[in-house]
């Protein structure tokens, strides 16, 4: 059944609706709101007209404070660099180690992630040389971690999202509050 027909049935050729279609409708019965109204149908044919989705049209986050978006940044940072202890050790790591075990893919993943945080800095207002420290970051822990297991060892030392998000919030600490 096409979609048109769930919301308004076919009438027949002549115009009127046959026995068939009255009685499918006399079946299925009135349509009743959360509040226990009748809706009539003319009413949802209009509203499935006008509901819609916009894709790409707004911030799917919402509206964020300042704090708000360094608090994210600082919460993806320690995800992906310490979120986790290695039993028995006092060596921190992040999923980032653990993608990065992924052969290539996994390092062009957590570099994707690297760079996002630095777009969210120069997002924040973070200068030009703030944010080429940022890339020169990610750009090192990208391409020594593609190194096996010796770049893996790397992506657990460096943290260069956490150094990221400490140099984002040093700044931010310089700047004048309005």
């Amino acid at each position: 059944m096409p979609d048109d027909d769930i919301l308004a049935p076919r009438k027949s050729r002549s115009g009127t609706q046959s026995r068939a279609d009255v009685s499918d409708r006399a079946a299925r019965g009135p349509i009743i709101d959360q509040e226990g109204h009748e809706i009539p149908p003319e009413t949802l044919e209009q509203g499935f007209r006008e509901f819609r989705f916009e894709f790409g049209q707004g911030n799917p986050f919402g509206n964020l404070t300042r704090e708000q978006r360094i608090a994210r940044l600082e919460a993806l940072a320690k995800l992906l660099d310490v979120a986790f202890v290695l039993p028995g050790t006092n060596i921190r790591y992040g999923i980032d180690g653990l993608i990065g075990l992924i052969p290539v893919v996994g390092d062009i993943i957590t570099t994707a992630i690297s760079l996002w945080l630095v777009r969210e800095a120069r997002a924040l207002g973070a200068p030009w040389y703030l944010t080429a420290r940022m890339l020169g970051n990610v750009a090192l822990d990208g391409v020594v971690g593609i190194v096996p297991f010796a770049g893996d060892a790397f992506d657990v030392m460096f943290r260069a999202n956490m150094r990221n998000v400490r140099l984002l919030r040093r700044w931010l600490d310089k700047q004048p509050r309005l």
